[in-house]
């Protein structure tokens, strides 16, 4: 009769606990204090070369650019919304047509960069002219900003169709169950059992939908919109001062964290029945 012997590995001694914890920590902090000296670097650079004729000047084309890129972000999030409830309902059919032509549209506009799905409608369709205007849509082709506009919608209800269909799988399959047993109708089981719990689920990455969006966004700059980053292009073209694109970075930055902390405060309004 063999027998065979077990290797436990040893724990390491507190004090080696405490060192690992006392070097990740000084670590951070080392880390924080080198993000707070460029803060401050960079804010002492501004404030020492503060310039108010270039604010006078070109401080309402950055306002406007503002609410452009605000324009384009909260529109294309909308619209991408609605096209993405059909397009999560496709890719959950049993139909293998459906299925395939919505993960087709899905992979595509998920594995290739929004700046060229820009161009291919800017630029491609463009070349289709004649047979846009024979079906009376120039109008719209023609102009950068539907260009982006219809680029933008596209690739983010690829993503919101990938993150709805995600959290509406995650709910157990138990909650269908118990919804049968109970007798209640498919529709009534849907929305009032499992697309509740699948939104809360998708809180989180729909915030982080929208705040890739405020920041992709600026690429729509290169077709001639001029959204913050354009106007931001076109100030630094006649002044060739770095701290044009210094001020679109605080704009940028800005929208980010009011975004990101009234989605945590909306969030934790929504979920606080969870933390009981």
């Amino acid at each position: 009769m063999s027998h065979t012997l077990e290797i436990i590995p040893a724990r390491p001694a507190p004090s080696t606990l405490r060192t690992r914890i006392t070097g990740t920590r000084i670590l951070g902090y080392a880390l924080v204090c080198l993000w707070l000296g460029l803060g401050v670097a960079l804010l002492w650079s501004v404030v020492s070369n503060w310039d108010m004729d270039k604010v006078s000047r070109y401080g309402p084309r950055y306002l406007n650019g503002l609410a452009t890129t605000l324009a384009l972000t909260a529109i294309s999030i909308t619209l991408g919304a609605v096209l993405s409830v059909p397009v999560t309902f496709a890719r959950m059919a049993k139909n293998p047509i459906l299925s395939a032509i919505s993960y087709t549209y899905v992979y595509v506009f998920r594995s290739t960069p929004m700046l060229l799905q820009i161009f291919l409608i800017y630029y491609g369709l463009g070349s289709f002219r004649s047979q846009i205007e024979a079906v009376g849509l120039w109008w719209f082709f023609r102009e950068a900003w539907y260009c982006a506009l219809f680029a933008m919608t596209l690739n983010t209800a690829a993503y919101q169709a990938e993150i709805l269909r995600g959290a509406i799988e995650s709910v157990p399959r138990g909650q269908t169950e118990g919804a049968k047993s109970l007798g209640l109708p498919t529709s009534i089981t849907f929305w009032k059992i499992i697309l509740p719990q699948a939104l809360i689920v998708a809180l989180r990455p729909y915030g982080n939908e929208i705040i890739f969006m405020i920041k992709g966004s600026a690429v729509v700059a290169v077709v001639t919109v001029l959204d913050l980053m354009g106007q931001t292009r076109y100030a630094f073209s006649r002044t060739f001062d770095y701290q044009t694109y210094l001020w679109a970075a605080i704009f940028y930055l800005a929208i980010v964290e009011t975004l990101r902390h009234t989605w945590a405060a909306i969030e934790a309004r929504l979920t606080r029945h969870l933390k009981r």
